[in-house]
């Protein structure tokens, strides 16, 4: 197998299960996140547009602490709901650190 065709995957963006298994926390985002919130960040989707979401991108979010982000995250606000409870506080700071890398690729 050539180096070239390996799939690099940053640590930080993986999640790590009971069983001892990794998940990318890029299909965790896509199952509970893209659906208001845009594959890319951006919530240009129907619901995105109709609840006015940011971009998840832009620099008013990047400038969010980490702790701000993770509050949203986990507790929600507004019409989103909180996934601390779903989810555990170890994959919502997982998703911070996503989030956070979406702003570079803006």
């Amino acid at each position: 197998m050539k180096l070239s065709s390996l799939l690099v995957i940053p640590a930080a963006l993986l999640l790590f299960s009971a069983e001892g298994g990794a998940q990318d926390v890029a299909s965790v985002y896509k199952q509970r996140c893209a659906m208001c919130h845009g594959a890319d960040g951006s919530g240009n989707t129907a619901m995105g547009r109709s609840m006015k979401l940011k971009d998840l991108r832009a620099a008013e979010v990047q400038a969010m602490t980490d702790d701000q982000l993770y509050e949203v995250i986990a507790k929600g606000k507004g019409k989103m709901p909180g996934y601390e409870k779903s989810l555990g506080a170890d994959t919502c700071r997982q998703l911070v650190a996503y989030v956070r890398e979406m702003g570079k690729k803006k």
